[in-house]
């Protein structure tokens, strides 16, 4: 048997990024068969803009049914300016939207942290910008952009109304709560939670479920923080965080200034999980059609995105560890000699992860897996 990826490349720079990814995705294949594991079977399909403009809509039934089918899906990115006058159910985002709801994926992961040479072009000062590593847990399918009733209207004077509604139940706050919790007790043990009880019903709740939850956790610190001064704090002392767990709308505009933090969203992967496979992965950067097709884009993020997917669907957090050590290698060399286009750093990753996999332990563990294997 072989483990089941769906690629999904989707816009702009997103065929770069996940092409330059591939070759590391390939050495991490081989690695999963020599140790005795199962490999990767990799099958591509349209999303976003691409689809739209291939068959008439942003998530094809097709796409949809292989990315079910599959054990993990790793996406580019989707939208861009061309798609912009299409109507809302149309547009390249809607099918990213509709197939994290399709997926069930409720909880999603934004780990932040420093890479070497980025503390030298971060805003912040280099010693504060080098201590950044945290992670974000962002409630995904709830809050602003699923609530309903959602509309836009003409008023009696003539006048334009919009409306979004902000809904969450406990069960969901629930859920993600335990997500965080669980992923402060493998980090630094101290989780944030971030709201706006002073002001919504809705965040007073989210804070009632989370205290609720961190009952459950005696080993875990909780803290409660509103999001503006979540922000202001983020920048100000970026060190004082280890998870924030917050809603969808929060989480999303939280980790894009984290990502500013570091002077760009280039090397932010993500996870978003549910209660089961598949998982969908992608980097957190857009589309960046400014520098489509110029070889300009850093693949980072789409490979750590990559080390996501071996971590938490392919069962295999040691070579998720590798990957992520060879990116760190690939950057401290990159900022010491200058940088490479999109293609060359997926090259030059690929080869460092195979030259760490060839390292005498990851012998000695093939050997043993293979044993374990024939024995079953």
């Amino acid at each position: 048997m072989t483990w089941q990826v769906l690629l999904l490349p989707g816009d702009g720079i997103g065929p770069e990024v996940l092409g330059a990814a591939r070759p590391v995705m390939d050495v991490a294949a081989r690695a999963l068969e020599e140790a005795g594991g199962r490999g990767i079977r990799f099958t591509e399909a349209a999303v976003g803009g691409a689809a739209v403009d291939a068959c008439g809509e942003p998530l094809p039934e097709e796409t949809l049914r292989q990315a079910q089918e599959a054990d993990a899906v790793l996406l580019g990115a989707v939208g861009g300016p061309r798609w912009d006058g299409l109507p809302p159910e149309r547009r390249p985002e809607a099918g990213l939207l509709a197939l994290r709801k399709a997926l069930g994926v409720w909880a999603n992961l934004r780990p932040v942290k420093t890479l070497p040479g980025q503390a030298a072009s971060s805003p912040l000062r280099e010693s504060a910008a080098a201590r950044v590593d945290l992670l974000i847990v962002r409630e995904l399918t709830g809050g602003l952009y699923f609530g309903r009733p959602r509309a836009r209207e003409r008023t009696a004077a003539g006048g334009a109304r919009a409306v979004d509604t902000m809904e969450y139940t406990d069960a969901e706050i629930r859920r993600v709560a335990h997500v965080a919790f669980q992923a402060a007790r493998a980090r630094r043990r101290r989780v944030t939670s971030v709201d706006k009880a002073n002001v919504l019903e809705n965040s007073r709740l989210w804070r009632e479920v989370v205290t609720e939850v961190a009952a459950a956790y005696p080993d875990v610190e909780l803290e409660h923080q509103l999001v503006d001064s979540a922000a202001m704090r983020l920048v100000a002392r970026p060190a004082d965080y280890d998870v924030i767990l917050t809603e969808n709308l929060f989480g999303d505009i939280l980790s894009d200034l984290a990502g500013g933090l570091l002077g760009g969203l280039g090397t932010l992967p993500s996870a978003s999980l549910g209660d089961g496979r598949p998982g969908l992965y992608e980097p957190v950067h857009g589309s960046a059609p400014d520098i489509a097709g110029q070889d300009r884009a850093n693949p980072a993020a789409a490979i750590l995105s990559f080390a996501l997917l071996c971590a938490h669907s392919l069962e295999a957090p040691w070579l998720a560890a590798e990957i992520e050590a060879a990116v760190a290698e690939t950057m401290a060399e990159a900022a010491a000699r200058g940088p490479w286009g999109t293609r060359e750093t997926g090259r030059r990753v690929a080869a460092r992860l195979e030259d760490r996999l060839a390292a005498p332990r990851y012998a000695l563990l093939h050997r043993y897996n293979r044993r374990a294997a024939a024995g079953r």
